[in-house]
């Protein structure tokens, strides 16, 4: 293992994007996961994650790797898979993308053509969740696949990670469940 960070890629249309993320854009992605798996918890749902696999579709030269991504309400079906075919297997119902390094709206296509149901994008300092409208993405205020979330709340346990840390986030927002609940 060198320790050279991974490389992430995406392609459209014969036009390849490679970018090595960094500790600004692992950490929120990492802060998403947790965020995700306690509401799992919490919720008493599955979730599967694949993180950044890559998903194509080669018949449309289309493909992305999302910096991560879940399954929620196709868990079961997804679970213990070892290989992803786009061309068969559901697309994952949520992909995250973190824009502190390089914007990701023009993987919005990608992710439509994939029929990707939900993007959640963080900029550094907002949080937008985005739906599937056809083959378009329009912004909406609590996710579709973990209605109680929403990016205003995304955006603010974020915040509260890079002041008091991850552990503590993660306890605010499971005491939050539990009150939402």
């Amino acid at each position: 293992m060198t320790g050279k960070p991974a490389h992430r890629v995406s392609y459209n249309d014969g036009v390849l994007k490679i970018m090595s993320p960094r500790a600004d854009h692992e950490f929120p992605k990492d802060c998403i996961l947790g965020i995700v798996r306690v509401y799992a918890d919490e919720m008493d749902i599955d979730i599967e994650s694949y993180g950044s696999t890559t998903y194509r579709r080669r018949r449309k030269a289309k493909g992305a790797e999302p910096d991560t991504s879940f399954y929620v309400q196709n868990a079961a079906q997804m679970r213990g898979k070892k290989d992803i075919d786009s061309e068969f297997d559901v697309p994952p119902d949520v992909v995250f993308e973190v824009d502190v390094i390089s914007e990701s709206l023009d993987k919005f296509e990608i992710y439509a053509a994939l029929q990707v149901p939900e993007i959640w994008r963080y900029g550094g300092q907002d949080f937008v969740i985005h739906a599937l409208s056809g083959t378009t993405y329009r912004t909406i205020e609590n996710s579709v696949a973990l209605p109680l979330i929403s990016g205003a709340m995304l955006a603010e346990f974020l915040q509260i990670a890079v002041e008091e840390g991850q552990t503590a986030m993660l306890k605010k927002f499971r005491r939050r469940l539990q009150e939402t609940r």
